[in-house]
């Protein structure tokens, strides 16, 4: 297991992240997202801990707040130091009872939300709080100020967010700089072999202001897992036959799959695991954030950290996974190859 900086601080996380999105869902998309309860939950996490990862990730809308609290008594149960473990929640939408201001980036919801999330994990801090979406109703600023309290407080120590666009979060990291402001270090966005849209503007947006990266649905939804075939058959029990989520090309999926399936084969290895570790060859990528219901499915993507990707095999991947030209993209290529040459000279003398 690897360790990377997080964004433009000194904190380090592992390269992969156990996601808790299948903790505690009863009925309603939760329940078909998964079901797990605080036994199987322990065995995840404990397993994630002994494989060396240090960073876990939930939400307080998960399965209504649930994910948090088996996640906090997961890792009380377990006996885990404070200081080995890297907690990360996020706050955006309704949990518990439903009003008004229950929902969204409002100071008045963030401070309330916090409070819980605290509860519910059983901690005196949250190591990366994040947003969990844009809200249109509410300043950026607003949002901002609150979380840096947040931060001054202790309750807080570092600040992420979630789905924004590339623009929103340059307007959020003027603003903070601006002001003085704790600033967001990370984003966590959806990013797959298959879905490479984050390359297009946020990616270059990132290494350029040195903000992390998280990657959500690694896997598109289990799409990229070698479990699904062109027909529409699964294996039962998977994921996308009852919730078909994150949104994909799936003929561009299924090209990509085929690829990746043979380079698994010769290997020994899943389809997934080939596709986790793209993400892990990708130097945007600070970590992956993987979910499991079983054992054996995390120690499956936990393995894709030992496996290499040669120069050959990723230029195949990039070709096949290739996202289709834009404006202003290859107006930009076009223009700034020159300059681009000029600087790679100069820094090579």
């Amino acid at each position: 297991m690897r360790y990377k900086k997080f964004g433009n601080t000194g904190l380090f996380v592992s390269e992969l992240c156990l996601g808790t999105m299948t903790f505690g869902g009863e009925e309603g998309m939760w329940g078909q997202i998964g079901k797990l309860q605080q036994g199987d939950a322990e065995a995840l996490i404990g397993r994630s801990l002994d494989a060396g990862i240090n960073f876990i990730d939930t939400a307080d809308v998960y399965s209504d707040g649930r994910s948090e609290i088996i996640t906090g008594q997961a890792l009380k149960n377990l006996k885990v130091p404070r200081e080995n473990v890297v907690v990360a929640t996020k706050v955006f939408g309704e949990t518990g009872s439903k009003s008004t201001n229950s929902r969204g980036m409002s100071r008045y919801h963030i401070m309330d939300a916090v409070k819980a999330s605290l509860q519910r994990l059983q901690l005196e801090h949250i190591d990366l709080y994040q947003i969990h979406g844009f809200d249109p109703a509410t300043p950026i600023e607003e949002a901002l100020r609150a979380l840096d309290t947040l931060v001054q407080q202790g309750h807080v120590r570092y600040l992420g967010v979630s789905n924004w666009a590339a623009w929103q979060i340059m307007k959020a990291l003027g603003i903070s700089e601006r002001l003085g402001l704790a600033r967001f270090e990370s984003l966590q966005a959806y990013y797959t072999i298959a879905g490479r849209d984050l390359e297009r503007e946020v990616v270059p947006m990132l290494n350029n202001e040195k903000v992390g990266l998280m990657v959500w649905s690694p896997l598109a939804g289990g799409l990229l897992s070698g479990k699904y075939s062109r027909d529409g058959q699964a294996e039962a029990g998977s994921r996308r036959i009852t919730f078909d989520f994150p949104l994909i090309d799936k003929e561009r999926a299924f090209d990509c799959v085929d690829v990746m399936r043979k380079l698994a084969e010769p290997r020994g290895v899943s389809v997934a695991q080939i596709a986790l570790a793209w993400l892990l060859h990708q130097s945007a990528v600070t970590s992956v954030i993987i979910g499991a219901k079983r054992v054996d499915q995390l120690d499956d993507n936990i393995s894709a950290t030992a496996i290499k990707l040669s120069p050959e095999e990723l230029a195949e991947l990039d070709k096949v996974s290739a996202l289709p030209r834009e404006y202003p993209c290859w107006m930009l290529e076009r223009q700034g190859g020159y300059r681009r040459q000029q600087l790679a000279d100069s820094q090579a003398g």
